[in-house]
């Protein structure tokens, strides 16, 4: 049996799930979605888990405790999707000063923009968030997709 290396076995295991769904959705989704949807999951739980660490049993105030678990998830979000859904071999230098607007992009016009202008609007607060995190989604896929781990062309080499 061969040593099949594990990000090929997750890309595997997102191409399968989505090859089976239904009313014509594997059309429409690409395994590197479900791949960023299940990487993200998981870091958000990450995220809420180390906030809970840093506030209740390590006493961080509140905005300290929410920025760092924020920056520790975006970057474990980082690795993983690189490493496992994208399977990026590229430079990381170039790939990580992408990432890191997007994640400015993302916190302000999302996080600030829509969740915290539509609490402002009136909205409940819990909703605003559900509804910018589902806009941060949608962002952060397609900038991780198509701009931070997008596939470059090499240069062609003249002899």
């Amino acid at each position: 049996m061969t040593d099949v290396p594990f990000a090929d076995r997750f890309a595997g295991f997102c191409a399968a799930v989505v090859r089976v769904l239904p009313f014509g959705l594997s059309r429409l989704v690409a395994p590197s979605f479900l791949g960023f949807v299940i990487i993200n999951g998981f870091t958000f739980g990450v995220d809420l888990g180390l906030l809970t660490v840093f506030h209740s049993s390590l006493g961080w105030p509140v905005w300290l405790a929410i920025s760092a678990s924020y920056v520790l998830a975006f970057a474990l979000s980082f690795v993983l999707n690189r490493a496992l859904n994208f399977r990026s071999h590229a430079p990381v230098g170039r790939q990580a000063v992408l990432y890191v607007v997007a994640i400015g992009v993302n916190y302000a016009a999302f996080l600030l923009g829509v969740g915290a202008g539509l609490a402002a609007l009136g909205m409940e607060y819990h909703l605003s968030r559900l509804i910018a995190g589902a806009c941060e989604g949608v962002f952060m896929y397609s900038v991780m997709r198509w701009v931070v781990f997008a596939k470059r062309e090499e240069p062609a080499v003249s002899a």
